[in-house]
């Protein structure tokens, strides 16, 4: 058994991706759960690269109808943005909200989005590590 503890680094394109079935294939692939070790309590050794993330797509209209909430934590702190006027400011924080939100919510799932890089670009400064290039552009 070589290579076990190898990183394994993967580049997604996200131009024209539906939001929620990018963010379910990310969080398969942050877990382990496309490798035959997986194993709920152990991290994988995946690390997810996304690029352009600001030409994500979503259906229906809730480009405009769905709203994302966030609290400053003080009293009358409740700020809310629609989707549209979120991926436009920051696509970024939109799939990475999306994808925590499918991880498991126990003490792995912070270490499991520090290995989420998301840009909102085609260019990312991770070209070295994808050398042995396990890409997926779909």
């Amino acid at each position: 058994m070589t290579n076990v503890n190898k990183e394994n680094w993967i580049e997604i394109n996200a131009q024209g991706r539906t939001l929620g079935r990018l963010a379910t294939e990310i969080s398969v692939y942050l877990l382990g759960k496309n490798k035959p070790t997986y194993s709920p309590d152990k991290l994988s050794n995946n690390f997810v690269i996304i690029t352009n993330a600001s030409e994500i797509h979503v259906t229906g209209s809730k480009l405009d109808n769905k709203e994302i909430y966030s609290h400053s934590g003080f009293i009358g702190g409740l700020k809310r943005e629609t989707l549209g006027n979120a991926i436009k400011s920051n696509p970024s924080k939109v799939l990475r909200k999306s994808v925590k939100g499918m991880l498991p919510k126990n003490k792995l799932s912070e270490k499991l989005i520090h290995r989420l890089k998301i840009y909102a670009g085609a260019k990312h400064p991770h070209s070295s590590q994808l050398s042995n290039r396990s890409s997926n552009d779909n």
